[in-house]
């Protein structure tokens, strides 16, 4: 379905409330990720248009076809961060389009939308998760309400448990990987700019009618039931003989929590847990081996008890040196396999590969664009002569081009000394040797493993951002401030000793505002979205924080393949020092900047159909300056606090559009007003359990699917709606028939446009009928193969038949098949005058053509088995 049928079909699934979150201001420990992420953007932006300037050149140089080089601004991906113009433009976009879904869509018409744009602190995802937590422990609220969250980040998976909403789907856009781009260099599509030839564009179409239109899909969604993912963690993580009552919502919230350690948006993952390597399954059976002996659970709404969790680390610590002495051997086995892989390719490839009219071409392939063909082949051959004998120093194995010149993409012998794998990245680590710990420190942290002390206050910071990060899952953010002050993480073994390490944080810490965590996550590059005050302290050399805009940085692959792997060694912002640059620099903004640089909330809308449009328009009446309780009645059980909005969309008034394509909504009876959730005392705790009255889902997962294997044979997804449907294959007897008695050439033969008939499914002896003939119902249906001689009863021999058609009088059924193993038999079914229930082709003379009478001039196939005759 497309994107606005699918909404429409949100909207009449959920009618309650569609909450839209943009994602804000982040927490310090979100921001570093955020920094990592734009100074990559910035840095890999600028070295593709570096590669694509030396491609563009090295093409015209040779006397490639390149168009023109269009003269225009680079888009920076990274004006997607709160408080830049463009994401200020984006919520005024989103007020409008919400204002017109409104008034102009009945599908919109008894929705209530909350809009939490870039002005409002936290992650979209969280701030959801917030507003759910808060409903959630209101006396109003109804706990079998559907959720629904739309995006595609894995934390959603992890958030939606953490609520323990008995009813929460997520939506997810369908992942196409290799989705084709056109090249940056000749806009065409099938290769990069790296691999760019300056070729002239193929025709697209007859009249190249097709030549702006872009190889796209309309989008699809995937369903993503958290009930039924549920379903499966239950199976896999019930335990028995358990010391304590087990409790499934319990172990739902250890899972989340052994998931962190495989790596996150706000910690590393540990050194000897990848979770391409299985990790999380090895973490579960090492929890369900040790929890009988930890005495509880792992955590509890969100807190964690580190006791227990020290026994799992050191469980997992056990293993350490297995697991990176199996890591290394399935390196160096795959890698013997690629390099065999290329050895078998070059072996495969000749030598020498000519080129230019001498390319060997496929067939039909000739007239290809690509292709080049010589007009005179005799005057190109003696023109390849004579610039062969006049230039002895050009190469034997130089290809030529149609004109008699050395063509620049010629033939090149490969040479010998070609390596045959490719270069892999120093590992100065070598966690499979003896001594990993100690080299670890050393190249990561640049310390010595004996200073005890640096290791436990590594240990210490990772251990308080496992429990941040719990808690921010499941109560909220615990502090705005904190982060985790290393590029690595520590091992498990070292996590010795940390039942007694503190895990309170700072309380009544407040977020960045928007411009200062844009200088905290920003390069210099991307420093136009700034004000030109605050910009100059990004590239001024005498900034007292230049330090912390490098222009270039070191990417530590870390042991992976690829640099987007790789961990980005930029230096951390210390936020004193940021604070105390921008004092100087905060009276240069300008209103409209002052505006942008201020915290906002959420705003509510709803139509003139909705039962809180009165209620609202009343309070613009009165002028009401206090916050009043929105009624639950009126709202879906929805709780908060309504507050007049200076900037609100009221009825009768235009809602100027902000995009000079669209136009403004002149009559316009949407209200909307400022939200805010209800609230709790800083110290409270949002138990993280299924609430009294909520009733589970019925079970989906059938006792076959919880079958580890299917007999050997990899899993395959359902096809259809038919769970038992075998798909029926032809071998190379049935299509040596095809060849035989299907009409060749123009394709006007009565099957031309359709399928063959099943004729060999097994029990089916049904017969296609040809023009003229009519239907016999359930014709020989109780029929054994062993009767068959008895032949058709006398109905049959006396159908008509039409010759216009080419059809031949229908024999005797009395040459069926005689034993079940006999497949495929030269007069088996002669249904129709022809082999196989098809009709038979004419020669030239009238005569038919087909098999001869006297016997096959090839040995018969060997039975295949694959159909059941009884």
């Amino acid at each position: 379905m497309g994107v606005p049928a699918f909404f429409r079909w949100l909207s009449r699934k959920y009618p309650s409330i569609i909450v839209n979150c943009v994602e804000e201001k982040a927490p310090r420990a979100k921001m570093n990720q955020q920094r990592s992420r734009r100074f990559r953007a910035s840095k890999e932006g600028m070295e593709a248009a570096v590669e694509k300037q030396r491609v563009r050149e090295e093409i015209l140089a040779k006397g490639g076809f390149l168009p023109p080089e269009e003269i225009k601004e680079r888009f920076d991906s990274n004006c997607i961060t709160p408080g830049t113009e463009f994401m200020d433009n984006l919520a005024k976009c989103l007020r409008y389009y919400i204002a017109d879904r409104l008034n102009n869509d009945p599908g919109w018409k008894n929705l209530t939308v909350i809009l939490s744009d870039a002005s409002a602190p936290g992650e979209g995802e969280h701030k959801i998760m917030d507003y759910i937590r808060r409903q959630r422990a209101q006396p109003n609220h109804d706990p079998n309400t559907h959720h629904c969250l739309c995006g595609a980040d894995a934390d959603l998976i992890m958030l939606g448990l953490a609520t323990h909403e008995p009813n929460f789907t997520i939506i997810r856009e369908e992942f196409k990987p290799n989705k084709p781009k056109p090249c940056g260099l000749c806009n065409q599509f099938g290769h990069e700019v790296k691999d760019c030839e300056g070729l002239p564009r193929e025709k697209k179409g007859k009249h190249d009618e097709l030549a702006d239109s872009l190889p796209c899909a309309e989008g699809e969604f995937i369903f993503l039931r958290l009930n039924v993912l549920r379903e499966y963690l239950e199976r896999e993580l019930t335990m028995a003989s358990l010391p304590f009552t087990f409790d499934v919502e319990r172990s739902i919230d250890d899972w989340v929590f052994m998931c962190f350690f495989v790596g996150n948006d706000f910690l590393p993952h540990l050194p000897s847990l990848e979770i391409r390597e299985n990790a999380i399954d090895r973490l579960v059976n090492i929890y369900k081996n040790v929890v009988h002996k930890t005495g509880g659970y792992l955590t509890e709404s969100g807190y964690v008890n580190l006791q227990r969790v020290q026994m799992i680390m050191l469980a997992v610590g056990e293993v350490e040196d297995s697991i990176f002495k199996k890591r290394k051997d399935d390196e160096d086995s795959f890698r013997r396999r690629q390099k065999e892989k290329r050895k078998r390719m070059k072996r495969d490839q000749p030598a020498f590969t000519p080129s230019g009219i001498l390319t060997p071409h496929a067939l039909g392939s000739r007239n290809s664009p690509g292709s080049q063909v010589a007009s005179n082949p005799r005057q190109a051959a003696y023109e390849m002569r004579m610039q062969n004998n006049s230039s002895p120093s050009i190469s034997p194995n130089t290809s030529f081009t149609s004109d008699g010149s050395p063509s620049p993409l010629g033939g090149i012998k490969r040479k010998a000394e070609d390596s045959d794998s490719e270069p892999e990245p120093e590992d100065n680590v070598r966690l499979w040797e003896a001594g990993w710990k100690q080299r670890y420190y050393k190249n990561k942290f640049d310390v010595d493993a004996a200073d005890e002390k640096f290791r436990r206050k590594v240990v210490q910071s990772y251990v308080e951002g496992l429990c941040w990060v719990l808690r921010y899952y499941y109560q909220g953010c615990a502090s705005w401030k904190w982060y985790y002050p290393f590029h690595y993480a520590p091992f498990a073994s070292d996590f010795e000793g940390i039942a007694d390490m503190p895990s309170d944080f700072e309380k009544g810490t407040k977020p960045f505002k928007p411009l200062e965590q844009l200088m905290g996550v920003f390069p210099a590059a991307s420093g136009n979205f700034l004000p030109p005050s605050w910009r100059k302290l990004m590239s001024d050399p005498d900034s007292s924080i230049i330090d912390f805009y490098p222009e270039d940085f070191a990417i530590d692959l870390n042991g992976k393949k690829y640099a987007w792997q790789g961990v980005a060694l930029l230096p951390f912002v210390d936020e004193r020092r940021l604070r105390a640059a921008l004092e100087e620099v905060y009276p240069d903004l300008t209103p409209e900047e002052t505006r942008r640089n201020s915290l906002g909330g959420d705003v509510l809308f709803v139509g003139k159909h909705h039962p809180l449009h009165d209620f609202i328009l009343e309070l613009y009446q009165t002028g009401s300056t206090e916050p009043v309780e929105v009624p639950p009645e009126l709202c879906h059980g929805i709780q908060g606090k309504f507050s007049l909005d200076e900037e609100a969309i009221l009825p009768d008034q235009i809602v100027c559009s902000p995009v000079p394509m669209l136009r403004d909504l002149t009559q316009n009876t949407v209200v909307s007003i400022n939200f805010k959730d209800p609230q709790f005392a800083e110290d409270y705790i949002f138990k993280a359990v299924m609430l009294p009255g909520a009733r589970k889902p019925a079970a989906v997962l059938k006792p076959s699917d919880w079958e580890k294997s299917s007999n050997g044979r990899q899993w395959k997804p359902q096809l259809g709606f038919n769970r038992d449907r075998r798909p029926v294959h032809l071998d190379q007897a049935a299509f040596r028939t095809l060849g035989h008695v299907m009409p060749r050439g123009s394709g006007t033969g009565i099957y031309s446009n359709a399928a063959p008939p099943p004729v060999t499914y097994q029990g089916n002896l049904y017969r296609p009928l040809l023009r003229g003939q009519a239907q016999i119902p359930k014709l020989m249906s109780n029929m054994r193969p062993q009767d068959s001689w008895r032949g058709p009863p006398p109905l049959f021999q006396q159908q008509r038949f039409d010759r216009g058609v080419g059809a031949e009088p229908l024999l005797p059924w009395n040459r069926m098949l005689q034993t079940q193993n006999a497949a495929f038999q030269p007069n088996q079914y002669q249904m129709l005058a022809g082999p196989g229930g098809y009709p038979p082709r004419r020669d030239d003379r009238g005569g038919r053509q087909g098999y001869p009478r006297e016997g096959r001039k090839y040995p018969l196939p060997p039975p295949s088995g694959r159909y059941n005759w009884n």
